[in-house]
């Protein structure tokens, strides 16, 4: 049989073309438009699924886990959907990619000599089943495994928002999106407050920014908040940030500044803020001792009891001058020391005759910074055990609005070792806070050091990078659901994700934090 020329078949068919007549041709041209539509558009789907799909399950496959051949590539965490005989489509998340070869030593040692060796390789995920969500919208797990061959996916944004209960909400706190996903993570404002709230992050790694971002969100919903801010991070709040009009998160700048008072025990320190100052007559003789650096001898104790009663009597309330001028009035006992300690009392500039009024510290909807920059730690933390003690006795008397607490630092007011005069305030709060509408958010960059009780408390945790092995086991041991593969990823989380974790959401999530809208005060100083 003769051979065929390539060349003379095409230029039959160019000779074939030319010899259609108009009419042809203008019947060609009259082809349903529709059809060749509908033919695009599977197209489109056919090829869209080929992008999308994983691989196929093999071994044994359970309910809960089970594996499947990698055919295109997919990174770990990332989310996938298969069907399942009783259950239609079902959400999973890869755990675990590896690469499995027969690549022994002898054909390593002859690939390092310079031979060419063939390598068989099969690249095999591991996938948590999430579930599905049934006819009344619970989330569940199928009853029986699934079957082996099933297709798997890449997860349709529609499943995931579903399944994981990704929902818009207006009175939600939007503080990114999921990992990966043009899909925004809105964290339950009732939950948080009713259920506590820690940040933990190792220094630099994007905590105070963090808070920052869900104190805004909080600020919007007219939350009401005390901020106890040691380092005076927070007074950026009142500012606008530059934000990239471009993000995409949809983040404008804008400032808080009607919306904030801040107060300070240093006002020679902190500008602009409004003096915090305690009432004297309230005050213990034991902790008069103690803050004026006083041996609480039974003596000592004696004679301010004798002084007190005298002025409670006469002036009902009374200031720290008022005290002196009645011991100088004693010429019996030698009470020169407890004067001289008095003067060191008075120097700090805390006590007053009348001090701040709590309705003025505690406004409906209006955030308070307690701005304790310059403030020594002992004063520190009497300001914060005296303010925290009484937000939960007037909240429990109903006197003051439903509020949130915001610690900063908490590891310096309630720490795992030792006690602080705040210790047992901060540990009442976090296991009966919830009963009065005393919400508490405990942010710190040592987990290790912060009372295992009180950060146990907190059901809603945002976790940024962490890598102490001290604050790893920390968290693994105070927070339920970390799980050796998350404790994994808390180490190698970048700067600006975040691991999140109830806040009304059905499981953990690896969250890209939005941009602040406000300047961030917690910035690191530059040194060159």
């Amino acid at each position: 049989m003769d051979g065929i020329c390539l060349t003379e078949v095409e230029n039959e068919i160019q000779e074939d073309k030319k010899a259609l007549t108009e009419e042809e041709i203008r019947e060609i041209g009259d082809v349903d438009t529709d059809d060749m539509i509908l033919s695009e558009e599977e197209s489109e789907e056919e090829e869209s699924s080929q992008n999308s799909f994983v691989g196929v399950t093999f071994g044994d496959v359970g309910t809960t886990t089970l594996q499947c051949n990698v055919c295109n590539p997919v990174d770990k965490g990332e989310y996938i959907e298969l069907e399942h005989p009783t259950a239609d489509r079902v959400l999973g998340q890869i755990e675990k990619v590896e690469r499995k070869t027969d690549l022994s030593v002898d054909k390593a040692i002859e690939l390092s000599n310079g031979e060419s060796i063939e390598i068989d390789e099969t690249i095999i995920a591991t996938i948590n089943i999430i579930g599905y969500r049934d006819e009344r919208g619970l989330l569940k797990l199928p009853g029986n495994p699934f079957r082996a061959g099933e297709k798997i996916y890449l997860a349709k944004e529609d499943l995931i928002r579903d399944v994981i209960g990704l929902k818009k909400d207006e009175n939600g706190a939007f503080i990114g999106k999921l990992r990966g996903h043009d899909i925004e993570v809105n964290l339950d404002i009732n939950s948080i407050a009713q259920k506590h709230l820690s940040v933990l992050a190792k220094t630099g790694s994007g905590k105070s920014y963090t808070t920052g971002v869900i104190i805004e969100e909080f600020m919007k919903h007219d939350v009401t908040n005390i901020i106890l801010d040691p380092h005076g991070e927070y007074s950026s709040l009142a500012k606008a940030g530059k934000v990239d009009p471009s993000n995409d998160f949809g983040v404008e700048s804008n400032g808080y500044g009607d919306k904030l008072t801040e107060f300070t025990p240093m006002p020679e320190i902190n500008k602009g803020a409004k003096p915090l100052k305690f009432t004297f007559s309230n005050m213990e003789p034991t902790k008069i001792l103690e803050m004026s650096e006083l041996d609480k001898r039974k003596s000592n104790i004696k004679k301010l009891e004798g002084v007190i009663s005298r002025l409670e009597v006469s002036k009902g309330n009374y200031s720290i001058d008022d005290m002196i001028r009645l011991f100088k009035q004693n010429e019996e006992d030698d009470v020169s020391t407890i004067i001289r300690g008095l003067k060191t009392l008075k120097e700090k500039k805390v006590f007053a005759k009348m001090g701040t009024r709590m309705d003025d510290i505690v406004q409906e909807g209006k955030t308070s910074i307690i701005n304790l920059k310059g403030t020594p730690p002992d004063l520190q933390n009497f300001v914060v055990n005296k303010l925290a003690t009484a937000l939960f006795e007037l909240r429990k008397r109903n006197k003051i609005p439903p509020l949130m607490l915001f610690a900063e630092e908490a590891h310096n007011f309630c720490p795992q070792r030792g006690k602080t005069e705040s210790s047992e305030t901060f540990h009442t709060i976090a296991s009966e806070g919830r009963k009065f509408g005393l919400g508490l958010a405990i942010i710190t960059q040592r987990p290790a050091k912060v009372d295992k009780n009180v950060l146990s408390q907190c059901n809603t945790q945002v976790i940024l990078k962490v890598t102490n092995p001290n604050d790893l086991k920390a968290i693994e041991s105070s927070i339920e659901g970390v799980t050796r593969q998350m404790k994994e990823e808390i180490q190698r989380l970048p700067i600006g994700e975040a691991i999140v974790t109830g806040g009304g959401l059905s499981e953990p999530l690896f969250v890209a934090v939005r941009p602040r809208e406000t300047q961030d005060g917690g910035q690191s100083i530059r040194v060159v």
